[in-house]
């Protein structure tokens, strides 16, 4: 009997895409490896061969990983569907927790130890990353306690938030007919835009310490800015960034009148005042240009495009025997649907990525230019110089790698797109 033409369609998926990030990724140790001993003449009097030689050795240990964590989320995959893992676990839960507690239970119970097992499974990789790579470059301030206590805080959040979205989604698929997926898009719509306004205030300070900007010089000149660019926030905070990484950043965060700015303090012992303004600047570029309001829309326009493929995958028998599960005959099917949905769609998705990133990075440059109206765009490029030297990122990147992943483009890019006549691609005025 031939193999069904969904099995074919998902191997030759998972292959073709293990062999893009492969070739993806040797290219690009290979441009990074064969630029190490010398710095791009545009950056050569801003950046020391040591940062730049640390920012390659960088790139290529994480690329080595990368490597091997791709090899092994491959296996993982082909061992949850077609080697039958998810189908043994999903008849273990079953027989323990359907005939006593019936099907939401049972489907709740599916799901929790569908993440329970992925979580250990990745652990292994997520702890090296931690505490090997990120430390043998200076870049984690993690301790192992800190580190357990992010995690028990995490799984938490996950099971006071998760667990009623995730129970919500599976009333609405087993209680609302034909269209339940259209049902589920809006519940999962309202929940994504409440997460939006309770981050800020009511997830995020579990894991960090918000404080008000205190320095009222910089504070003086951020409200400034944001006077002149007609935006209004809630509030401007520090984060203790540094408990746990050496890499700085700022970013808005919340929605509506939740809207706040918030700084890593890592940003603000490295940058000068005028480089942060600049900064802050380029994210507001962002709400200028309506970027967040376009992602937004994308991210539902998508997520609905998922939920009405779902809702017709999920009445085929074949989705599920083609992946190497079983349909239950006395149990509701909806937990499991969803999880093959989830475990497979990013195969495919995979292939239209490149899209995605180009978007990104036609909003970033977008961003720069009204940065550099608004702020000193010498600032700017001096900032952005700072932060790739003080992140390790690789003013050497290889350009194809460069097209499929990049959401940010490459400094020298990014640099030289800057709108300033009297600018040259190192951030150096002639």
């Amino acid at each position: 009997m031939s193999l069904p033409v969904l099995t074919l369609l998902f191997v030759a998926a998972l292959l073709a895409s293990l062999l893009i990030k492969c070739w993806l990724a040797t290219r690009q140790m290979r441009h990074v490896a064969a630029h190490r001993n010398t710095v791009p003449p545009a950056f050569a009097q801003t950046i020391p061969l040591a940062a730049h030689q640390k920012a390659a050795d960088y790139t290529l240990a994480k690329a080595r990983f990368g490597l091997l964590s791709t090899a092994f989320s491959a296996a993982v995959l082909i061992g949850w569907t077609l080697l039958g893992g998810l189908d043994a676990l999903n008849g273990a839960v079953r027989d323990a927790v359907q005939p006593r507690w019936g099907g939401m239970a049972y489907q709740l119970a599916l799901l929790a130890a569908c993440s329970v097992v992925s979580g250990a499974i990745d652990l292994p990789f997520d702890l090296y990353s931690t505490f090997r790579i990120e430390q043998r470059f200076g870049f984690n301030r993690v301790t192992w306690r800190l580190y357990l206590a992010d995690m028990l805080k995490g799984v938490v959040v996950g099971v006071a938030i998760g667990l009623p979205i995730a129970a919500l989604i599976l009333w609405i698929m087993g209680a609302t007919g034909a269209l339940w997926w259209l049902w589920a898009w809006g519940a999962w719509v309202v929940f994504s835009l409440l997460i939006q306004v309770l981050y800020p205030t009511v997830i995020a300070p579990l894991f960090n310490k918000f404080e008000p900007l205190t320095d009222e010089s910089l504070k003086a000149r951020v409200q400034s800015l944001m006077n002149r660019c007609g935006f209004a926030v809630k509030g401007l905070f520090v984060m203790d960034g540094s408990r746990r990484s050496a890499h700085g950043n700022a970013y808005f965060t919340g929605f509506g009148s939740a809207k706040r700015v918030v700084f890593f303090d890592t940003l603000l012992n490295k940058l000068t005042p005028g480089e942060v303004e600049a900064v802050l600047a380029h994210e507001l570029g962002h709400f200028k240009h309506k970027h967040v309001t376009q992602r937004i829309v994308l991210m539902f326009g998508l997520s609905l495009a998922g939920f009405a493929l779902l809702g017709w995958l999920s009445t085929q028998s074949w989705f599920y025997t083609a992946l190497g599960v079983q349909p239950s005959m006395s149990a509701p099917n909806d937990a499991l649907a969803l999880l093959l949905f989830l475990l497979v769609v990013p195969v495919f998705g995979f292939f239209v990525s490149p899209l995605f990133a180009l978007l990104s990075r036609k909003h970033e440059f977008q961003a720069d230019a009204y940065a550099c109206m608004q702020a000193d765009g010498h600032d700017l490029a001096a900032a952005l110089l700072k932060l790739h030297e003080d992140n390790a990122s690789t003013l050497t990147p290889d350009p194809v790698y460069v097209r499929f992943y990049y959401s940010h483009p490459p400094a020298s890019e990014r640099l030289a797109a800057l709108p300033l006549p009297n600018i040259s691609p190192s951030g150096v005025t002639p």
